[in-house]
């Protein structure tokens, strides 16, 4: 029902995730990172708060395996919950229940992993992490979305078709650097994502420099905005 990949880039120190499902609104529940901390992917049957107590956790000191493990172990329903995560060290982290839905997969890569449920090949997380290798000299929502295309088009997908898809990406403020979502494409809502980051990556700076330096930021170049 869903694939994802969480990645680390060593040279910004971004975090990031890039998810696709069946159902609708993937990002508004399984994506979670965090500025100077990590990221996670809690999905399969999707408990939100995972998100967050595992990120708590890292932020306190734990890496990403010890982090997972003390959220994941005690948890009620905790064998219905697939989670991935990443560390600031890009120590990776994965626990899936022994309810995670159909053919499922977990792979490791450097300062990378990718998990899925319900897909037609085992070998799909692994197809998405030697894309996020083999890309290493583009920008962490770039290796990040083509891992995900690469999963879709490449690894084979799920055993049904997808319909929601979502990349986010934090750098150094609390706030997203990249936030973008699909949340309903009957058709292919990968590749809409992609038509929206082709759209924001020219003006993604220009939205930092608003919210931090509003007096010399870009204006707008809308009607009014003189």
């Amino acid at each position: 029902m869903t694939f994802s990949i969480a990645g680390y880039c060593s040279k910004t120190s971004q975090f990031g995730i890039a998810i696709t499902t069946s159902s609708i609104a993937v990002g508004s529940r399984c994506p979670w990172a965090r500025a100077g901390v990590g990221a996670v992917s809690s999905q399969n049957i999707t408990l939100p708060s995972i998100g967050n107590m595992v990120l708590d956790s890292i932020e306190t000191g734990d890496h990403a395996p010890e982090a997972l493990n003390s959220i994941m172990k005690n948890m009620e329903f905790n064998e219905y919950r697939q989670v991935i995560a990443i560390d600031t060290k890009g120590n990776t982290a994965h626990y899936s229940g022994k309810f995670t839905l159909g053919t499922n997969s977990v792979a490791h890569g450097l300062n990378c992993i990718a998990a899925g449920n319900l897909l037609k090949s085992t070998k799909l997380p692994g197809v998405m992490i030697k894309t996020f290798e083999d890309n290493s000299s583009a920008t962490l929502p770039e290796r990040l979305l083509m891992s995900l295309e690469s999963g879709l088009y490449e690894g084979g997908g799920e055993m049904g078709p997808t319909h929601s898809a979502s990349l986010l990406v934090v750098d150094k403020e609390p706030w997203p650097l990249v936030d973008l979502r699909v949340d309903w494409n009957e058709i292919d809502p990968v590749k809409e994502l992609r038509e929206l980051w082709t759209a924001y990556e020219p003006q993604m700076l220009d939205y930092l420099l608003r919210a931090k330096y509003p007096e010399g930021a870009p204006s707008f170049g809308v009607p009014g905005d003189e």
